[in-house]
């Protein structure tokens, strides 16, 4: 076993390293967006309102996508028979409105404006007997 003694400069000490550092952008840039924005072909924009996923599905058309949406999880996939199959799902944190969200497919581009639901309460009075 070698045993190596560890000197420490004032000078360094206040600084940090460039490996923390390093670290520390990798998973300031993983953290900081959503694992739905990280998927290759995919890009993901919110506000307040809304969510808007776009991507790139070529050489499919419309009736070659099914798109379905169950609660905060919405589910992309081509039908059987397509040119390509595709079969993509996102978790997203809030509930989404299917009556008014929308897709559109222009030019190999899937564009999904999912609205998000305005949070309803479910408390109930009870009465008191």
């Amino acid at each position: 076993m070698i045993f190596a003694p560890v000197i420490r400069r004032a000078a360094y000490a206040q600084a940090p390293r460039s490996a923390d550092m390093a670290l520390q952008r990798f998973l300031m840039g993983t953290l900081a967006e959503p694992a739905a924005a990280r998927a290759a072909g995919c890009t993901l924009s919110q506000d307040e309102k809304s969510i808007t996923l776009q991507l790139d599905v070529p050489g499919l058309a419309r009736d070659q996508l099914q798109i379905s949406i169950e609660g905060a999880v919405v589910r992309l996939q081509s039908v059987e028979g397509a040119p390509r199959q595709v079969q993509r799902a996102w978790e997203l944190g809030d509930d989404i409105d299917a009556a008014n969200s929308t897709a559109k497919l222009e030019h190999g581009v899937l564009t999904l404006n999912l609205v998000r639901q305005a949070p309803v309460s479910k408390a109930t009075a009870l009465t008191i007997q």
